[in-house]
């Protein structure tokens, strides 16, 4: 007795698996964040394979945090931020726009494709850009393959860093005693 196999059983079977790429994404939480709550909430389908860190502004991401979301396993990071003229902080998108810069020039630097991070600005009110952004950039990705910079599969525990992104050590306090300069 022979069993039968559908053609998209044996086509399953066959074909090798997709490569859901991990995506870091650092959202503003006056902007971007809201901007992914309202594609939550107006059930726009986009693709899920992302973990979403909120931040104050996207002007406070520094070059170690994308260093480290690489480090833990992310394969592309995507830094989002309110349009310009219409951040919370008045220049906070300006800076990082600067932050951004200097950031690529670094992974340039270190041989990782340019394509495995994105900055982009999405308001509150863009669900559907935020969905179309996520979409284009886990292709991106995608098509890029695993990070070949991921040490270990630790993505999970990537967190945003307390104080809001700035972190220094008590030595850092005692060598700058007059507080400036961080």
């Amino acid at each position: 007795m022979t069993q039968q196999v559908s053609p998209s059983a044996k086509n399953a079977a066959t074909s090798p698996t997709v490569f859901d790429p991990r995506i870091v994404v650092f959202a503003c939480n006056w902007c971007s964040y809201a901007g992914a709550d309202t594609a939550g909430v107006s059930r726009i389908q986009h693709q899920p394979h992302f973990r979403m860190i909120r931040v104050m502004c996207s002007g406070r991401i520094q070059p170690a945090f994308v260093f480290r979301a690489f480090e833990k396993g992310a394969d592309g990071v995507l830094v989002s931020g309110c349009h310009f003229g219409d951040c919370h902080y008045i220049f906070g998108n300006e800076r990082a726009v600067e932050q951004f810069a200097k950031t690529m020039n670094v992974v340039k630097l270190l041989g990782i494709e340019e394509g495995r991070l994105r900055l982009e600005w999405i308001s509150a009110a863009e669900g559907g850009r935020f969905a179309e952004v996520i979409n284009e950039f886990t292709d991106q990705v995608r098509a890029l393959g695993p990070s070949p910079f991921a040490a270990e599969d630790a993505i999970a525990e990537i967190e945003a860093p307390e104080g809001g992104g700035c972190q220094h050590s008590d030595a850092d306090s005692d060598s700058d005693a007059g507080g400036g300069g961080h």
